[in-house]
């Protein structure tokens, strides 16, 4: 009997230490959900979940901006002034019957280092808006006109940039009238003859810039190379004694042409605007076959948008 009770005995104790073991078990799992359930409550409150802001809430301007040294771009970067350049050829022959196209624009808005100076470089600049670009735009194609290219530029406040008139791919000397009214030389080349443009905000007047253009000679400027930099900005040559300017609005434009066909390239005048060799011409209205005729350069600017 003593030893029944022996077995009995060494059979009932594991099973109990394993009970008692499982109980323990399951109460912490209940104790540890329990806290959990309270931490989640803790959280949320009696209201449930608020809703999370969405990422495009969260990121500001300034955030997507890049930055210099750490610190954002100052919003003066944004100042912009939007231009499109659009470049016509006309027929060289027809450039006479320009006088009718210069009379309905203005040059009221215009100013000039000096107007006899430029002048007598053979330019001529008028002032135009909105309303009257079709009857522009129409007479240069019933003078046979063709549009060349059309360039987009944007301009920080106070920068300038430059629309390529025609490159050189050798020396040349050139005649010109200075600001003093007397006939000058100077040699430039190989390079680009170009229009510099440059725009800056009027303090206190929103939707107003100042323009200046320049015809300039420079040379292709390589930024990696300081050396080449400082050497190309050297061999610049700024005709100022043709300079212009005025206070542009968007849908305003200037429009830049000769005052007559010159067909030499020793002038500024004729190398600026003239296209001895040629452009092939369709003459639509005639229903001609396409010619190869000296050309005239006709130049608008056109003021797009002022972001103030």
């Amino acid at each position: 009997m003593h030893e029944w009770q022996s077995i009995l005995c060494n059979l009932v104790c594991p099973l109990t230490f394993a009970c008692v073991i499982a109980n323990i078990c399951v109460m912490a799992r209940g104790f540890q959900i329990l806290v959990l359930s309270c931490f989640i409550i803790n959280l949320t409150g009696c209201n449930g979940p608020e809703k999370s802001e969405p990422l495009w809430e969260q990121v500001k301007v300034g955030d997507l901006a890049p930055s210099q040294d750490g610190e954002p771009l100052s919003a003066e970067l944004l100042k912009t002034i939007n231009f499109d350049i659009h470049i016509f050829e006309v027929p060289a022959e027809n450039i006479g019957e320009f006088g009718d196209l210069w009379w309905m624009l203005y040059t009221r808005p215009l100013q000039f280092n000096s107007y006899d100076a430029f002048s007598a470089n053979s330019f001529v600049v008028r002032f135009g808006q909105l309303q009257i670009w079709d009857r522009v735009h129409n007479f240069l194609v019933e003078a046979g006109g063709k549009k060349v290219t059309t360039i987009s530029m944007l301009l920080s406040d106070g920068k300038a940039n430059e629309v390529a008139v025609t490159r050189l791919s050798n020396r040349l000397v050139v005649s010109y009238i200075s600001i003093d009214g007397l006939k000058q030389k100077t040699t430039i080349g190989p390079g680009t003859l170009a229009l510099r443009v440059k725009a800056e905000k009027v303090p206190g007047s929103r939707g107003v810039c100042l323009v200046t253009a320049s015809p300039v000679f420079s040379l292709p400027i390589t930024d990696s190379i300081p050396q080449l930099a400082t050497l190309a900005k050297s061999r610049e040559f700024t005709f100022s004694s043709a300079t212009f300017g005025l206070k542009m609005g968007p849908g305003d434009f200037i429009i830049l042409g000769p005052e007559e066909y010159l067909g030499d390239q020793a002038s500024l005048g004729g190398l600026f605007f003239s296209k001895p060799e040629g452009s092939l011409f369709f003459g639509e209205a005639e229903r001609k076959r396409p010619e190869r005729k000296p050309a005239v350069r006709i130049l608008i600017l056109v003021c797009t948008r002022i972001n103030d």
